[in-house]
């Protein structure tokens, strides 16, 4: 292909067929993160309630849910080059669906590790990995941008997932809201893919033809294990995404005793709600920002939130706590593929992007469960929270270590 008589991409232009994948991953990502992250913490407690079953061993299904997810997940930037975009995310789309199904019909222990199996190639297919890779294909210089803008569906599926989630197994039952909602996510983004997402533009086309000396997907890998910028990242993030994602799992559980149920919901969906405001009001600023500074002072603040969920017992306090702990929840899922994306070669970036998913999945896969078991141990959460707070300030110094110019 002649280089010379491409046509660049105005990537700002409203009328750039690019947009219109950003609307496809955001609801891709709604449902992805309403069914697989967010739904979490509503299958630990509807499982507890009908079956009796201890905080440990549900768990340490979600556990299980999220390490055999990342072992997908390192291979999506390879399977979207196989079998491109389209194909991606229909099949992720139908593996969440038919997961949900899944879960809804658990009757017995064993039975919740084979679903969350199927929900860890569902998960593969609708979450970062696959989103980032996929408009890495449309977007270059505004990447950032549309990364940040189709990642608010993940905040989007807490926000309104969860409260028609609950309000759905208070009409249905856990098992007829379960099936209704996959229905509903298979009638909704099945055609949308179809009319949308076609042919990545002529831009991914030239950069493979440029890209025919880069390294191969396997070397990217081992030159990152040894780099230290790429390490303090991927580090951080996972420990600081184990602590976040071991007390979102758990946050209905733990508030329904104090709070109640309803107002817990109301929680959830302030602590999503304020993820999306986080992420917009950066989004103005993160590529003038310092974003490893960014992210240090993110997991501090959650750290706070933490102390003040432990200690103070209020409705309205604890409310607040969630959602001061929710304003760096959206971005604690976008700036690692921003520092990837300014601290690194292009060429690398679907295949870094994709492993340090894979990375942080594997270390926060165990959250749930340590949590869980902590929680057991002690009697309350307030040890594990306490936990949490340790590994969130750590994050926020490991972060700041950078790789040597």
């Amino acid at each position: 292909m002649d280089a010379r008589n491409y046509t660049p991409i105005d990537e700002t232009s409203i009328r750039y067929d690019g947009w219109r994948i950003v609307v496809v991953c955001f609801l891709l990502a709604t449902f992805g993160w309403g069914l697989g992250f967010y739904g979490q913490s509503v299958y630990v407690a509807e499982l507890q309630r009908l079956h009796g079953w201890p905080a440990s061993l549900i768990s340490s299904g979600t556990t299980f849910f999220y390490l055999f997810g990342a072992a997908l997940v390192a291979f999506v930037s390879e399977a979207i080059k196989a079998f491109g975009p389209r194909n991606c995310l229909i099949a992720g789309t139908f593996a969440m669906a038919a997961a949900a199904i899944s879960i809804g019909q658990v009757r017995e222990p064993w039975q919740l590790y084979l679903a969350n199996a199927v929900l860890a190639f569902g998960w593969a297919g609708t979450s970062l990995g696959i989103i980032t890779n996929t408009l890495g294909l449309w977007f270059d210089r505004k990447r950032g941008m549309a990364i940040s803008l189709a990642l608010n569906g993940a905040s989007f599926g807490g926000i309104v997932g969860t409260p028609l989630l609950i309000a759905a197994i208070g009409h249905f039952g856990f098992s007829g809201a379960m099936t209704v909602s996959a229905v509903v996510m298979v009638a909704l983004m099945v055609p949308v893919i179809l009319l949308c997402v076609g042919r990545p533009p002529l831009l991914a086309d030239i950069g493979a033809v440029d890209a025919v000396d880069a390294p191969s997907p396997r070397q990217i890998r081992a030159r990152a294990f040894r780099d230290i910028g790429f390490l303090s990242v991927s580090s951080a993030f996972a420990l600081v995404l184990f602590a976040q994602v071991g007390f979102i799992v758990h946050l209905i559980s733990f508030l329904d005793s104090v709070i109640g149920r309803e107002r817990a919901a109301v929680a959830v969906a302030l602590l999503t709600a304020m993820a999306v405001v986080g992420r917009v009001l950066f989004s103005f600023v993160i590529d003038r920002m310092n974003q490893r500074l960014a992210s240090s002072l993110s997991f501090v603040s959650q750290a706070i939130a933490l102390l003040i969920v432990i200690n103070v017992h209020n409705d309205y306090v604890l409310i607040a706590a969630c959602a001061l702990f929710g304003f760096s929840v959206g971005n604690l899922i976008t700036l690692p593929a921003l520092i990837v994306q300014r601290e690194f070669d292009p060429r690398s970036f679907g295949v870094l992007v994709s492993l340090i998913t894979a990375i942080n999945q594997i270390t926060y896969a165990f959250g749930p469960g340590v949590v869980g078991l902590l929680r057991d141990l002690s009697g309350s959460y307030a040890l594990p929270f306490y936990a949490c707070i340790a590994v969130e300030l750590t994050a926020a110094v490991m972060v700041m270590i950078r790789r040597r110019r």
